[in-house]
Order: structure tokens, then sequence, then C-alpha cells
């Protein structure tokens, strides 16, 4: 058996065991262990199993003060959930006694910020594998930082439980957990002054409708389709019984006509067996990898994810949001900070202006931060590399993040995004872009400005001059007498170096809708 399938295949198998009840009192969530981060100013929930009906009760104990919760009833299924009074940043180690018919402890608690990361490979990968990783991890220890990843792992029901438990961060644990997530961490940590627990929870290559629940699929009418390529192991079940039934009649008739002369008749075919080692189908890692993280209270999530849903981008403009007010509701908090990563550039770099799926993509992540409320994104123009879908330089990728995270999720006035597209002008056959965000001034970094396009009324887009007037952008090509629309940056692997005086990137954008790559075709009338 393939080796990562046979990972995938023992953590499932882990991931079902663990959603059992326990077979005899009290045991604990794993999220919920030694050197634990709970997250501060919300209410510390504390769950786990025991027997049916068993009373489970819980105190938390920071020096000489102690909070406690009144004891609960395990449900019929051996579930239980207690809560504490929110605290707020603790930096000092606490412990918590859980009592039911056994006494559990857990030591070294803390009390700061909890962040999810997830998405695909870019955030699945690790610290040791990025540009001059070692000094990076040799100077990785820090006790304020917790580590916790979630295994690879699928499920067509909702699990309750993962595997494994914190650790510290150090240059023995941070060398293999996710880069992006360290270096975002890390910023956060050393800006606020607060402990930070990272649960790393992602898979490279996996699809964006993988990491969403049924219900949130099913209730948006274009996402509905999804539905039906859900992997069902009770409609399986019911299948290859019918299927098993079929094939003793068959059997029986089969011999009883070949007696009597008779040919054969047509043999049963069985049911299409359930592919549970795939995380490439909707729901399946949503249900393994974050459905059992969701009864503990977080601050929010950063997410790298997209590059397996590039052909689909125009999709995405629905899907992603979609995602998003899932995890909300699942998570219970409606305002739940979402920091995202728009994609590096990536592919051979066209000299030509040209349609990209990328490029929509892009767009379609920058449309969630204005459909939605809190939630942030890090423009990455600058790291990409045309072979590798994986630049290694992380760490702008993670400062940037833990900047979108301050300022929108802790409310520090503080720039943290680039240089933004307000409104097009056309005047005297050029079309003036005007911006916001500048943080003073439009810088340029280079000798001339490059990565716009500009379009007239036929929609065939050139290559333009482009110069900074203020907070504007002033475009024209020759070709163009009437502009009727602008694009920057709009490729695969966007050539472009127009920042603000904070020193961020501007996001590549394109003022126009015309009919993408990736947008189906209006159905005939």
């Amino acid at each position: 058996m393939h080796t990562r399938m046979k990972a995938t295949l023992l953590a499932l198998a882990a991931g079902v065991s663990f959603a059992l009840p326990a077979s005899a009192a009290v045991k604990l969530h794993n999220l919920i262990s030694n050197g634990v981060v709970f997250q501060a100013e919300k209410p510390i929930r504390v769950f786990g199993t025991a027997n049916p009906g068993e009373k489970v009760s819980a105190e938390l104990t920071f020096g000489d003060a102690t909070t406690k919760a009144e004891a609960v009833a395990a449900d019929d299924k051996g579930n239980w959930l207690l809560e504490l009074p929110a605290r707020p940043v603790t930096t000092t180690g606490g412990k918590l006694t859980v009592k039911g018919e056994n006494t559990l402890t857990v030591s070294d608690v803390l009390v700061g910020e909890v962040w999810v990361c997830s998405g695909q490979s870019n955030m699945e990968w690790p610290l040791a594998a990025t540009d001059n990783p070692k000094p990076v991890i040799e100077a990785a220890k820090n006790p304020m930082i917790r580590l916790f990843t979630v295994p690879k792992a699928v499920s067509d029901v909702p699990l309750t439980d993962v595997p494994l438990k914190w650790v510290p961060c150090d240059a023995k644990t941070v060398e293999y957990f996710s880069a992006v997530g360290y270096y975002f961490g890390k910023d956060l940590n050393a800006a606020r002054k607060v402990p930070v627990g990272l649960i790393h929870s992602s898979w490279g290559g996996t699809i964006c409708e993988a990491w969403t629940s049924k219900e949130s699929l099913g209730a948006v009418p274009s996402l509905k389709y999804f539905l039906e390529r859900i992997p069902n192991r009770a409609a399986y079940q019911q299948n290859a019984e019918a299927y098993l039934e079929k094939l003793e009649k068959y059997l029986a008739e089969g011999k009883a006509g070949l007696k009597a002369g008779k040919p054969l008749p047509p043999v049963p075919v069985p049911p299409a067996p359930v592919n549970l080692g795939n995380p490439n189908q909707p729901t399946v890692l949503y249900n393994a990898m974050i459905a059992p993280l969701t009864k503990f209270n977080i601050k929010g999530a950063i997410w790298y994810q997209g590059e397996s849903n590039a052909g689909r981008a125009y999709e995405y403009r629905t899907l992603f949001p979609t995602m998003i007010e899932d995890w909300r509701k699942a998570f219970r908090d409606e305002s739940l900070a979402f920091m995202l990563v728009q994609l590096a550039p990536w592919r051979a770099i066209n000299a030509e202006p040209m349609e990209s799926d990328w490029a929509e993509l892009r767009e379609a992540q920058l449309l969630a931060t204005k459909k939605l409320k809190h939630v942030g994104i890090a423009v990455i123009t600058d790291v990409g590399d045309v072979a590798d879908i994986h630049p290694r330089k992380k760490g702008p990728v993670g400062a940037r993040l833990a900047l979108a995270a301050r300022a929108l999720a802790y409310g520090e006035k503080i720039p943290y995004q680039g240089p933004t597209f307000e409104k097009l002008e056309v005047r005297d056959g050029k079309a003036i872009v005007h911006f916001g965000n500048t943080e003073g001034k439009l810088v340029v970094k280079g000798e001339k400005l490059t990565g716009f396009t500009v379009a007239g009324a036929d929609k065939k887009f050139y290559n333009a001059t482009a110069v900074v007037e203020g907070d504007t952008v002033v475009v024209s090509a020759p070709q163009v007498s009437k502009p009727v629309a602008v694009r920057f940056g709009w490729a695969n692997f966007p050539v472009v170096n127009l920042w603000n005086q904070a020193d961020l990137p501007a996001s590549p954008f394109r003022t126009d809708d015309f009919r993408g790559v990736t947008q189906p075709a209006e159905p005939k009338k």
C-alpha cells in the first residue's frame, strides 16, 4: 500500500476511534492537553467523553485564583461539555482539574490567542524547506507559542476528536510545522506580547469544497451539486446488500437455467466502492480535520489555498465565502477573523496580455474581503517562483497575515494592506486609476511602473505606459485612444512593482467585468 495512503487510513481509523465514547470514566478531548492555550476573552470550553450519565466537573487555577464549573452529566452517547468563565490573557502556567469517576489534570495552561492554520500545500509547507531555515529554526524556542498539528484524515461523517497533543515551540517541534503558521504566530506574539496557540490543519493539493460542510454546500443552489459527490458509506452498505441479493438470485437462476439449456442472465453490476482515501471530495476534510476542533474557542483562521480551485475561479467567488461563513457557524462566532493569502505568481512570464485563471482566482480571493467583514488578505506578488508552485519565502507571507490580523481582529490602527483600487476615470485619451491605502504616497520599486494593461471598447488589452501622479496612476497605450478598462497584474505570474509608503504591495485587479475563462457561459434561451 502507498505510504501516504496507509498513513491516511491509519489516521482515519484513529479519528473514528476517538469519535467514540470512552469505555470507562472521564476522557478529555486531545486539544485540552498539557500546554494548551485557551482563547482569551471567550468562555473556556472543556469537553470530552465519559460513561453516559457520569457527572463531570472542572476547575482552573492560576496562582491563588480558581474558577469552577458545576458538574454536568455526560449525555447518552457519553459526551460532555463545561464552560468556565472567560479570562484575560494569562502568561503564567495554570492547572486544569477535571473530575468524574476519575481525576484528570492538565498542566502548563495559558490563555492567549488561538488561530487555526489551514489550506493546501503552501500552508502545509514546513519551515525546514524554506529559504535559509537554519537560523530561524535555531532561534525558534518560545514558551509563549504552542503548536498543535491535526493529522491528515478523511471522513464521510463529522468526527469529534483528533489524535496528538500540544507541543511547545522549539527547534525540534517547529522544523516540520507550517512555515506560514509559524511566521504568523511569531509576529503576533512579538507584536501583542501574548501567548499564541497555533492549530495546523492542512493538506496539500486539496480543494475548497473538501473543507466545507455538507449543510453549507447544500444551502447554496449553485453549490448543491457537490452533495452528489460526497462519499456515503451508508448508501454503499445498502447498495452492496442489494447487490448481494441480486447476485444470489443470479446464481440460483443461472444454475437452473443451465440445467434447462438456457443462457446465463445478465450479471449484476456491483456498486462503485466508497473511496475514503481521496481527500479531494466534498466535505471529507471538514469532517475529519475541522469539525473535531469546533467546540474549542478560537480567535480566527489563516488560510492559504486556491491553487486547486483555479480552474473554477468564478465558482470560488461563491464557494470561498460559503466556506468562511460555514466555519463561523461551526465555531459559533459570526465575526470569526479570517485572514487569507492571495496566490503567489507562478508559471511562465508572458510578454503580452492574456487571460488567466490564476488572475481570476486572485480576484475571487480579493472579492471575499469586500463581501465579508473581518476578512483580510496578504498580497504576495513579490515572492513567486516561475518554476515552483511553492515559493520558499514564507516569512513575508506570515508577516502580512499578522498585520491583517492585528488590524482587523484586534483593532490596531496600523497599515495592513497595499494600495487598493478605488475608481477609474478617463480623460483626454488616458485612464486615471485612483488608489486608496497609499499610506502617504504610491511607491514604484524600480525604474518604471510595470504590470498595467489597457483596453478600448473592443476588449483587447495592450501593455500600457503607467506613471504615478499623486494617489493616481495614469495609464495609456498608443493602440487605445478611448480607454474603457484597465488591468493590473492580470497574469499567472504578475510582474508588478506598485507599493505604498508602508512597504506593502498592491493587489492585482481589473476595472472591467468582461467574461473570464472560468466563468460559465450563460444558458441559451
